[in-house]
């Protein structure tokens, strides 16, 4: 597979892109470039509900490799996304409670990837991820998740904090990952469950904690003062495997 196929340049390549149905998660187009060709580009990408980021001309040439992007470049899903529901679905087939997996901003590709192979390997049912301000589902994520992106659905939202509450409305309760929580092993983390992982940086955004029910910390006893993000969600995902198991 060649990975870097995901990433299109050029008027015409973009706009058959879009027509043709491929999922086109950001899209970047030379800030006052207001002709008809790329009019017609940024039509298509917000009938998509695609991300437009407007940036300079000298960033455009940094992120082409072509040389020949015409003041657009797009970003392609390397696989297609799922839907809220199919994840539910998906835990209906299997006769099990939701466990799913949130992540607030995640930005790091390496980590999305490495977090949709975890999911995966602890039996949760699906990923949901935000539109904005965070990594979608590029070549790399795809590579990093080690083929796991081949079982476990990951769906886009436009708001992590508005999904919380309409799956609070279906039973699910919520997690997250945060060093001010209580230690994970105190809470009760069996039943239909959602984990919430936040920002490499930032972690959990102020709203998204507000929604979750518990908030959890992982002990620690070493010198750093953190986890990697895709660590931090391994540690607690098997947290929530272990009670599972231990309930049963």
């Amino acid at each position: 597979m060649r990975y870097e196929e995901y990433t299109i340049e050029g008027r015409n390549a973009v706009t058959e892109a879009f027509r043709s149905g491929k999922t086109i998660d950001k899209l970047y187009v030379l800030d006052g470039c207001h002709d008809g060709a790329v009019n017609t580009i940024k039509s298509l990408a917000r009938k998509q509900d695609t991300i437009v980021n407007y940036i300079t001309k000298e960033r455009l040439d940094q992120m082409s490799s072509t040389g020949k992007h015409q003041g657009v470049i797009a970003q392609a899903a390397a696989y297609e996304y799922a839907e809220v529901e199919d994840i539910l679905q998906n835990a209906r087939e299997k006769g099990e409670d939701p466990f799913i997996f949130l992540l607030d901003e995640l930005e790091d590709p390496h980590n999305l990837g490495a977090i949709i192979r975890t999911a995966n390997l602890c039996g949760a049912h699906g990923v949901i991820i935000p539109k904005r301000r965070a990594v979608g589902l590029t070549a790399t994520v795809v590579k990093a998740s080690a083929g796991a992106i081949n079982y476990t659905p990951v769906a886009k939202v436009t708001n992590i904090a508005k999904t919380i509450e309409e799956l609070k409305e279906k039973g699910i309760w919520f997690v997250c990952a945060d060093m001010d929580g209580d230690v994970m092993y105190r809470h009760n983390l069996t039943g239909p469950i959602g984990l919430v992982i936040g920002n490499e940086g930032t972690g959990v955004s102020r709203l998204v904690k507000e929604k979750c029910d518990y908030v959890a910390s992982i002990p620690m006893k070493g010198d750093i003062d953190s986890l990697n993000a895709s660590v931090a969600a391994g540690v607690l995902a098997y947290e929530i495997v272990r009670q599972r198991l231990q309930s049963k």
